[in-house]
């Protein structure tokens, strides 16, 4: 029998008891409580913020936007391996600064060089704005590392959960086509791939698990706002080659998502590149932001991360 986690149950009973109330009151979703929701929840839940030997802000230099990104370096004597990580937020939440704790975490685990981007976010900047500032990323990190005189190994990967999932699997997407980009290994947590919506978690998830079905119709609609095709610019629906990276996908049984990172686990295997697949039979989505209510779960998938990355 399906059960969410009684870890998570008070608190997603109380949740959705105060969301009922908000609407009852006349609530409407904005950019603004958005980003807020996702930034208190992190702030409250994810309380153990760790040291690292070396933080900084700084901006990768390209010809459409300059983007921001703070790079983690937990052993500055150490030339370390490359993770360039895209927060959640269904492309209009979520930032580095609502991140650092779980990128501070990243860094410590896998002894890689963290670099966090704070891509532009709708309904200011659509589509294609977040995908390009992703990308950029992963093309010019190298000279702004360099410009920093910081010890690395050349060696890439991406990494996201949610909305950043989406811009992991799309990055990877693009480079299996450009040899100027070179990408180890992708990790993705509870990805957003599909677009179009369709899946059967979308409808079984619908209600009651944090994510609603009707946000995301919200997110994606301030996200995609000129018509894309909307299978045409999912990641799930783009083209698998075996230039993909070796993939890890964490899926959460209590998530919309959930059926999206199954099916694209399913395609990239089908191109003979290695797929790692963890599922969480009891998690909803999100709940790396709530750390201290699902502390073994959250360090579970830091340890397969950091496994992963080894071998």
């Amino acid at each position: 029998m399906r059960q969410v986690s009684e870890k998570l149950q008070p608190w997603l009973e109380n949740f959705n008891q105060q969301v009922a109330i908000l609407i009852e009151n006349g609530f409407k979703p904005t950019a603004t409580n958005a980003r807020e929701g996702l930034a208190n929840l992190t702030k409250a839940l994810v309380t153990d913020i760790p040291a690292i030997a070396w933080v900084q802000d700084d901006l990768v230099i390209n010809d459409e936007y300059n983007v921001p990104v703070r790079i983690y370096h937990p052993a500055p004597e150490q030339a370390l391996p490359v993770l360039v990580y895209y927060h959640g937020g269904g492309h209009m939440a979520g930032s580095i600064t609502v991140y650092d704790p779980i990128c501070r975490k990243l860094a410590n685990a896998t002894q890689h060089i963290v670099v966090a981007v704070d891509y532009r976010l709708a309904p200011e900047c659509p589509y294609p704005a977040g995908v390009n500032d992703a990308y950029a990323v992963v093309k010019d990190i190298w000279a702004t590392l360099d410009s920093r005189k910081l010890k690395y190994q050349r060696e890439l990967v991406v990494a996201g959960d949610s909305g950043g999932g989406a811009l992991v699997a799309t990055v990877s997407g693009q480079a299996q086509f450009d040899d100027t980009v070179n990408i180890a290994k992708q990790v993705m947590i509870y990805p957003s791939l599909d677009y179009t919506m369709d899946s059967g978690s979308m409808e079984q998830n619908a209600t009651g698990y944090l994510l609603q079905k009707g946000k995301i119709v919200w997110y994606f609609d301030n996200y995609l706002q000129n018509n894309e095709d909307r299978h045409l610019v999912s990641p799930l629906c783009g083209r698998f080659t075996s230039a993909l990276p070796e993939t890890l996908m964490f899926t959460a049984e209590f998530c919309p998502l959930r059926d999206e990172g199954v099916s694209y686990c399913e395609k990239v295997k089908a191109t003979g590149v290695q797929v790692e697949h963890v599922h969480f039979p009891d998690m909803i989505h999100t709940f790396m932001n709530m750390e201290d209510l699902v502390k073994e779960e959250c360090e579970q998938v830091y340890q397969t991360i950091a496994g992963f990355l080894r071998t």
